[in-house]
């Protein structure tokens, strides 16, 4: 006498009564295709509702914190006005003249934008973009034809 306990997918009768044992020795191969391409649809979907809700939050919080930052710029800039303001005066005060004064506050704002152009221009010289995406997404097609290259 046989004690072969079934595997529980074995004999447990799916939606439409059929163990999975009983649909793998009957399905065509058009079915299985069908199944499968079915799976991956539906993994696809999920994946791209996926991705949008987590875009969406994270759009989210971008904005908020661009928000947040345009609030400090514009803290800081009227920070740097009213300093400039109270420099003119001194300046004026030691020199007895407000016209030469405003310019020498000019000249200083001057040269502190000059700095920051420069070091910008720098530091966007060094951004490569995306090389590795690029790079990947040229194989892509290659790949899918089953050539891919290294």
């Amino acid at each position: 006498m046989s004690t072969h306990t079934p595997h529980p997918l074995e004999s447990s009768p799916g939606v439409d009564g059929m163990s999975a044992e009983q649909k793998a020795e009957t399905a065509s191969l058009g079915d299985i295709v069908g199944d499968i391409s079915s799976g991956l649809s539906t993994l696809m979907r999920q994946e791209v509702a996926l991705a949008k809700a987590e875009a969406r939050e994270s759009a989210s919080q971008a904005g908020k914190a661009a928000g947040l930052f345009s609030g400090a710029a514009l803290g800081g800039w009227m920070a740097a006005l009213f300093l400039s303001l109270a420099v003119w005066e001194w300046i004026a005060g030691a020199i007895d003249n407000r016209g030469w004064a405003a310019v020498i506050v000019m000249a200083i704002w001057a040269v502190i934008a000059a700095v920051l152009a420069a070091m910008g221009r720098t530091e966007m010289r060094r951004v490569s973009g995306l090389p590795r995406t690029v790079e990947t997404t040229k194989r892509v097609p290659d790949a899918l034809k089953g050539q891919e290259t290294t």
